[in-house]
């Protein structure tokens, strides 16, 4: 969710379509190793041969099934097609081109830093499925420590709600009744993040009020949103405990804030536990819904740090490790919300490329949004020839708009990325550039 209008409802979860993935990974490990072998020539003994002159070694290729992005630009004739829709506002856009060799089709200003919205949520999502793999759940822990306290610790689950914590407080109810003490109060600590760490430093403190811009914590009931903004999320959270605990006739409950720091101790019990949607659940929410709050926590989950500084600093060093094009990329945030945050189009574009030769490409393919079908793109484009083949991420903030993701075509996939800034009916622009790219015989398909 992006901060161009205030949302006034919650999300609701739409059934996920499955999605052919648009381009198979070529097999490596053994087995690709095994396959090269047969196939190399076989050398002549050096006893039989004369020591000859060592000519310079190419560099070398990129690892087979993995194809790099190219610096030139090898298709002129969709360079000049998108040139002229860009027209004058031509020094307004970025936009980069590929297929799926790694050929650069087209790019224009394709190395100018550009703020990328809610874009920025490919690179997050990227970076957490890759790092905590498409098995991985949020989880949120009720735990007896030795003295008979409970604690409650949790990895920001964007669906937690009040049914999760009505059992919780239920399990609670039985445990101060089980304790050592007997019928004294129920002592349960709620292990949070602090206050100053709730909002990445460069949301404005206007979009802090709405439901995009909801605070980042640990424990968040409706990720921290009703119709807006929660603004004290443990205060929240307290609330709805002690009526939870209240209205089940239990003992007394004394509840104390921790910090999510603090070390649990070695010995802590796990009483219960409730998981999150999959990783294919939170990737759908973040891309094809552009939920903020799950972005931002798939990114401090990926980096195993909830200081987002951090966190940030490690994404980008995880990008740099796939072989990307890093120059003027900076990451501020999972989300997209600050203006800080910096891609340029062919960086994207690469990385498009990169997480498509993935082993979990399809599960990093299918959670965007699909043209005229699903998502935020789900109005957009219907009735064209670009409803239901493109498979992409948007992104809008004040004077910014961006998409990028993969379009099926009849030559097989492309991989684009548009970005403006001040641009007039960018949508508009966006969706002529795609039919371009679209057109088939314009760059057939290397051989």
């Amino acid at each position: 969710m992006t901060a161009s209008a205030r949302p006034g409802h919650r999300r609701h979860r739409h059934p996920l379509r499955l999605v052919t993935l648009l381009l198979v990974a070529a097999g490596t490990g053994s087995a690709g190793l095994a396959a090269r072998a047969q196939n190399a020539p076989a050398l002549p003994s050096p006893r039989s041969q004369r020591p000859l002159p060592m000519a310079a070694l190419p560099p070398a290729p990129p690892p087979v099934g993995m194809p790099r992005l190219a610096r030139e630009v090898s298709c002129p004739s969709l360079q000049r097609q998108v040139a002229q829709v860009l027209g004058e506002e031509r020094s307004r856009w970025s936009v980069s081109v590929a297929d799926g060799s790694g050929r650069l089709l087209a790019d224009v200003n394709g190395r100018q830093p550009r703020v990328p919205a809610s874009n920025q949520k490919l690179v997050s999502s990227a970076f957490a499925l890759d790092r905590l793999g498409p098995d991985y759940r949020l989880s949120t822990q009720l735990w007896r420590l030795q003295n008979g306290t409970l604690r409650l610790t949790g990895q920001g689950d964007p669906d937690l709600a009040l049914p999760q914590l009505q059992r919780f407080a239920q399990l609670a109810m039985a445990a101060g009744a089980n304790s050592p003490e007997g019928g004294g109060p129920v002592r349960l600590e709620l292990a949070e993040e602090a206050s100053q760490n709730w909002w990445p430093s460069g949301w404005h403190v206007a979009d802090r009020a709405y439901a995009y811009g909801a605070p980042i914590t640990r424990l968040a009931i409706t990720s921290n949103a009703i119709d807006d903004a929660v603004s004290n999320p443990p205060s929240r959270l307290q609330t709805l405990l002690r009526r939870a605990m209240n209205q089940g006739g239990g003992s007394p409950l004394q509840l104390t804030l921790v910090s999510a720091r603090q070390p649990l101790p070695a010995d802590a019990v796990l009483i219960h536990e409730e998981p999150s949607t999959s990783m294919h659940g939170l990737l759908s929410l973040a891309n094809t819904e552009s939920h903020n709050f799950t972005a931002e926590v798939l990114l401090r989950q990926a980096a195993g740090t909830w200081d987002v500084a951090e966190a940030s600093r490690l994404n980008t060093i995880w990008l740099g490790e796939q072989g990307l094009p890093m120059e003027g990329v900076r990451v501020a945030d999972g989300s997209g919300l600050d203006r800080a945050n910096r891609v340029t189009s062919r960086f994207l574009v690469a990385l498009l490329l990169r997480m498509d030769h993935h082993p979990y490409a399809r599960d990093y393919i299918s959670s965007m949004a699909i043209a005229g079908r699903r998502g935020t793109l789900r109005n957009l484009y219907k009735g064209t020839s670009l409803d239901g083949r493109l498979f992409a991420k948007t992104g809008t903030l004040t004077g910014v708009r961006s998409i990028s993701g993969v379009l099926q075509t009849p030559d097989g996939p492309r991989y684009v990325s548009a970005v403006s800034a001040g641009a007039g009916a960018p949508n508009t622009t966006i969706g002529r550039v795609l039919r371009e790219v679209q057109a088939v015989g314009a760059c057939p398909s290397a051989i």
